[in-house]
């Protein structure tokens, strides 16, 4: 799937502020690598978005990397490296996905909730490392998918699924960045996944996204395929990388 060249130019914008950059730096047709410095960053990240490679940091951290070619600057390794002075600290590697269509599934629609308690339930299900990673409890619009038969939205006691409420299959939602992006979460338990739940509340979150007038955006480890497989199957497109390392406090 391709993206609209209208798209591309606002998702260019949103990632020019995210990254300290000029609104139309990354849409000015240029082809060489972008540097933005801030003294004052905690992270240091490259992204590449769209055949455009950006560096984003303190200025030390900045001229250590600057004449090193993208292929290693996208490696999670190499940043550590850079950093390792500086107690570097791993956020990992990535790649962006973005959708401009709302997604096609076939089926009745879906069973959703916005309850706290499900959100809560539902990562309940799930290791805690990717309760982390999706952050789901934290994102500002969540839907959780709930099993058909059980009732939907205000069923949910107070805790959920433990209290005989709705069981949770898997969860969506987004967060706002910039007034223009919709940062997608998906979170789905081990033994729910493989059953197409994640597409179907991904699909939810992506249309009340575009309902909102927001270009959905999907972030997904370079190590974890199922992830990746599952923003093309939403409809998404690949537009980049991004990796980054967290820095101690000066």
């Amino acid at each position: 799937m391709q993206l609209d060249p209208g798209t591309v130019s606002i998702i260019q914008l949103a990632w020019s502020r995210l990254l300290g950059l000029d609104d139309g730096a990354l849409g000015d047709g240029g082809t060489g690598r972008l540097c933005s410095i801030d003294d004052t960053a905690s992270v240091l990240s490259f992204v590449t978005l769209f055949g455009r490679e950006v560096l984003r940091g303190p200025a030390w951290a900045v001229d250590a990397a600057r004449d090193l070619p993208g292929v290693e600057l996208r490696s999670h390794s190499t940043l550590l490296t850079l950093t390792r002075n500086h107690g570097g600290r791993g956020l990992g590697e990535a790649q962006l996905y973005f959708c401009d269509a709302l997604p096609e599934f076939e089926g009745p629609p879906a069973v959703v909730s916005s309850e706290g308690a499900l959100v809560r339930a539902l990562e309940r299900r799930c290791p805690p490392d990717d309760v982390a990673e999706a952050g789901l409890g934290d994102v500002q619009y969540p839907f959780v998918l709930v099993d058909e038969g059980s009732p939907a939205e205000g069923a949910a006691g107070a805790e959920g699924a433990d209290a005989g409420g709705p069981t949770p299959l898997a969860g969506a939602g987004y967060d706002i960045w910039e007034g223009i992006l919709a940062h997608v979460a998906v979170l789905t338990p081990p033994d729910e996944r493989r059953r197409g739940y994640a597409g179907r509340v991904a699909a939810v979150a992506v249309e009340e996204a575009m309902a909102a007038g927001l270009v959905p955006q999907w972030r997904a480890r370079t190590d974890n395929t199922a992830s990746q497989r599952t923003a093309r199957r939403a409809g998404f497109a690949y537009g980049g990388t991004q990796t980054s390392v967290v820095l101690e406090p000066r």
